[in-house]
């Protein structure tokens, strides 16, 4: 497969090479050991090992945990080791590092807006339609828009899991009071930034508390994620052609946004766990956020420790359209340069995500939203509270822009970190971060594309 035009592959053999020594060091004794240790040889009571890679913690690693024990104990064809990274970029770069000198393990969770990195950068390898086939999946079993994220120059680069939109979570209680709930004690229609603007503000003067919370201080993604999506909603992407394509509508939307800070209506500064620990003791009337955040809403109800009822609503159509941020989770299998998989071991690895897709519903209990149709568009699944409140963002997701330096923790997303969330404590005006946003990013969009 071509993934970049003029690219010496004399000179990248010889850089993975070069390399080997050096990333070998960099994955540390336990890894390096583990990734060089040779598959035994299979006897008929013998499993064929799969070494999974993955950086789902908390909930999401307890869940993915029990789905490798439920396969595991399953069958005794096929025996999955799990080993759980550190979240976000350190989990790339060691991945893309023990890759390149073939190290890596046999299947990664990854996050599907990573894939034109990571595919495009030659970490990962193709599956083929005949491997899919094999263990009883096709395209046509995942939601539309999910698959389309596996794919890469037309050739598919990963098996989608879910999606994770950002979606708008409220207190009855606090919001009640505010008079924003119909007779049957749902949110009553929110549409337009100005209606929401006024909810937040009503909320503040019904209770004293702030009408909204999210991750708020600098280095973190939230404030982003808003702001793609309120671009989204007006018909305007980040980037387009190799360069920023937004215009005045950036700073306008940004300075919408730190408008709910400056007026009081939320703390700004606030890092993930402070905003979300604000909604869950009571002190907040909403919260945007991912749907992440599900499971401990529950958790909270069932134990009688949360205090208040809530209810969830994908993000309001607060311009042309209700898209809203989302990224997905998704398997893949790394390249390893020089040590190919054999078909006993793709076929082995492709089974337990098989087996992961078709089991699926227990990650819908994690507040994602299953990409395997079967299980999406099954009648437990659409029943399923909260999810079913939320559901009908499936349809309106927006993911970054395609392009190497996207995606979850990438290094664009990293930038923008920095200074998207100054406004909202008046530290910058919008124009001004946006304009340093800019001036840094820019690099990005004009660099080559990364072979590793």
């Amino acid at each position: 497969m071509k993934y970049l035009c003029n690219v010496d592959r004399t000179v990248n053999g010889k850089r993975r090479a070069l390399l080997r020594a050096a990333g070998l060091a960099a994955l540390g004794p336990g890894l390096a050991a583990r990734a060089l240790a040779d598959t035994p040889a299979r006897g008929a009571s013998t499993p064929e090992i799969v070494r999974m890679w993955t950086l789902l913690s908390g909930g999401d690693g307890a869940r993915m945990r029990a789905l490798v024990e439920e396969f595991n104990a399953s069958q005794r064809a096929v025996r999955v080791e799990s080993t759980t990274l550190k979240w976000g970029e350190p989990f790339y770069t060691k991945l893309i590092t023990a890759t390149v000198v073939g190290a890596g393990p046999e299947l990664a969770t990854i996050h599907l807006s990573r894939l034109p990195n990571l595919a495009g950068g030659g970490v990962l390898r193709p599956i083929a339609p005949a491997e899919l086939a094999a263990v009883g999946l096709a395209g046509g079993d995942f939601l539309p828009r999910q698959w389309a994220k596996s794919q890469y120059a037309g050739r598919t680069f990963a098996v989608p899991l879910d999606q994770h939109p950002l979606v708008l979570y409220y207190n009855k209680d606090l919001v009640g009071k505010a008079g924003l709930l119909d007779r049957a004690g749902k949110l009553k229609p929110i549409e337009g930034i100005d209606a929401l603007t006024e909810a937040f503000r009503r909320v503040r003067e019904a209770t004293g508390k702030p009408g909204m919370t999210m991750e708020s201080a600098q280095s973190s993604y939230a404030i982003w994620r808003l702001w793609l999506s309120l671009l989204a909603q007006q018909g305007l992407p980040v980037v387009a052609d190799g360069r920023f394509a937004y215009g005045a509508a950036g700073a306008a939307t940004l300075g919408r946004i730190a408008a709910w800070f400056n007026a009081g209506y939320a703390t700004p500064g606030m890092d993930y766990p402070a905003s979300t620990s604000q909604f869950m003791g009571g002190n907040a009337g909403f919260m945007i956020n991912g749907v992440w955040e599900v499971p401990e809403l529950v958790r909270g109800t069932e134990k009688g420790t949360l205090g208040f009822d809530y209810g969830i609503v994908p993000l309001p159509k607060l311009y042309g359209n209700a898209s809203a941020w989302a990224d997905s989770h998704g398997f893949a299998l790394p390249a390893n340069g020089e040590r190919p998989m054999t078909p006993a071991k793709a076929h082995a690895v492709l089974a337990f995500v098989a087996y992961v897709a078709r089991h699926s519903m227990g990650w819908a209990e994690g507040g994602h939203i299953p990409a395997y149709r079967p299980v999406a568009e099954s009648p437990e699944a659409l029943a399923l509270q909260p999810n079913a409140q939320y559901a009908e963002a499936a349809h309106n997701v927006v993911y970054d822009p395609d392009g190497w330096y996207m995606g979850a923790a990438g290094p664009l997303e990293a930038i923008a970190s920095k200074f998207l969330p100054a406004p909202l404590a008046g530290q910058l005006t919008p124009a001004d971060a946006l304009r340093r946003f800019e001036a840094e990013a820019v690099r990005l969009l004009r660099k080559r594309p990364p072979l590793y």
